[in-house]
């Protein structure tokens, strides 16, 4: 429950506003269809084969990694600000990733440029784009490539809610503006 003046929901995004990203913990649970196709059906790999892309992990254990949860620091991050409204939109990065999630809390008049650059993408990502082959376009539109939260924030704040984020135990990425347009995330 949250006190309707309390509700954050897109409205209060504007041009000139920072994207962060706080880091994934790999696939998460979205996208395990292609990713079943691309490891055991394509490169007929079992759970235990060890992959040297991936530091010689087992594939069954980078797969099988538990989703990040990003409750409690949001919380806590939103604890610190009850009166400022710096916090303007927030995206869960499901199926769908980011060019699937982040126009959910644009405006209409708004993009969300984001630059592919500003996060390493984890090797598993890498592995299976790689394996697939997946053109670059699908890979962002069905996993996270990394991002399992964002935050569209004031940009006089971004630098201070990625202190306190980091604090909380979170890597956080500065991934992006928001700029005029209609509604879309653009991958640069």
């Amino acid at each position: 429950v949250v006190e309707k003046n309390k509700i954050i929901d897109g409205g209060g995004v504007k041009r000139g506003d920072v994207i962060l990203g706080l880091a994934s913990s790999g696939v998460h649970s979205n996208g395990y269809s292609l990713v079943r196709r691309i490891c055991f059906e394509k490169a007929h790999l079992k759970p235990t084969d060890a992959i040297d892309e991936l530091d010689g992990a087992m594939i069954g254990e980078a797969l099988l990694e538990p989703t990040r949860i990003y409750v409690r620091p949001i919380v806590k991050l939103l604890a610190q600000y009850k009166v400022k409204k710096i916090v303007h939109a927030m995206a869960h990065i499901t199926g769908g990733g980011l060019v699937g999630n982040v126009p959910r809390v644009l405006p209409k008049n708004c993009n969300a440029v984001i630059q592919k650059s500003s996060w390493p993408a984890p090797s598993i990502f890498n592995y299976l784009q790689n394996a697939g082959p997946v053109e670059e376009e699908e890979m962002y539109r069905v996993f996270n490539m990394g991002i399992g939260y964002v935050l569209i924030v004031a940009r006089d704040f971004a630098d201070s809610i990625t202190k306190k984020l980091t604090r909380y135990g979170e890597q956080v990425y500065r991934i992006g503006t928001i700029t005029a347009g209609k509604g879309k995330v653009v991958l640069k």
